[in-house]
């Protein structure tokens, strides 16, 4: 009998996430996760709770055109990811965009403030927690994972 051996698709490669055998690692894992992306919620209704004070403060200040459109996208992106992170559906996309958002924030943080820590210092640790999602996926009590799972059994 021959076993047939298919190669990973993208979206599976996409889904799936490194093997940690351990179940304490996995549920912090997990905690992380939906505690990253519930805090992360707050940013993009901040951001709606002060549309033109953000666009001119920070979109203007760094050079960007369309600064309430800007605005609006980055609000809605912050939202729609953080709630897709903390249920782990597209975790490694989802982590991508987010990560972008820090980037944009610590590029503000830097035009304004340089070099001083506590403005670099929340955006930098959301930036390593999305850094560390987007490479390693949602873990295993994700729907990532759920899909992954579905999709080898049909």
């Amino acid at each position: 009998m021959t076993v047939i051996q298919t190669k990973p698709t993208l979206l599976d490669a996409m889904l799936q996430s490194p093997a940690i055998e351990s179940r304490v690692a996995q549920i912090v894992w997990t905690i992380s996760r939906v505690a990253v992306g519930l805090l992360m919620i707050h940013n993009g209704f901040s951001k709606l709770a002060d549309v033109q004070g953000f666009a001119n403060g920070v979109v203007s200040f760094i050079g960007l055109p369309y600064p309430v459109f800007l605005t609006y996208c980055a609000a809605y992106a912050e939202i729609g990811s953080s709630i897709l992170l903390v249920l782990g559906l597209l975790t490694r996309l989802n982590a991508l965009i987010l990560l972008f958002t820090m980037f944009i924030a610590l590029f503000f943080h830097l035009k304004k403030d340089g070099w001083h820590i506590p403005p670099l210092e929340t955006a930098s640790l959301y930036a390593l927690w999305f850094s560390f999602f987007l490479t390693n996926g949602g873990g295993l009590f994700s729907l990532d994972t759920a899909i992954a799972r579905w999709l080898r059994k049909s």
